[in-house]
């Protein structure tokens, strides 16, 4: 699956190169589908568009490919962590430092 590739993409050292026909036709579906900026080799026969190509290159992942790598989750991740609540009195503190108060002065 693309998603395993950006996954794998996303916790490895850019730029990356990857030589087997599987993997680079991952990479054409991420650069296709704008999650990664990507070097793809043309088919090694222009007349024909068949042949191997020799290897893909991934110099970066974009904006759009880390956003769907948050949306995404994957078997066996932990659930992503809610951010901790405060509790209702420092809630209470926090709007009662924080708010104008009158004073004689204008």
């Amino acid at each position: 699956m693309a998603m395993d590739m950006l996954r794998q993409l996303a916790g490895s050292p850019l730029p990356a190169t990857f030589r087997t026909p599987a993997e680079i036709d991952k990479i054409k579906l991420l650069r296709a589908a704008g999650l990664v900026i990507a070097l793809t080799p043309a088919p090694s026969n222009a007349l024909t568009l068949s042949g191997t190509a020799d290897a893909a290159q991934v110099l970066a992942i974009t904006e759009k490919g880390r956003e769907e790598l948050a949306k995404f989750s994957f078997p066996g991740d932990a659930p992503p962590m809610q951010p901790a609540r405060r509790s209702w009195w420092k809630a209470m503190l926090n709007a009662k430092v924080n708010t104008p108060r009158e004073t004689g002065w204008r």
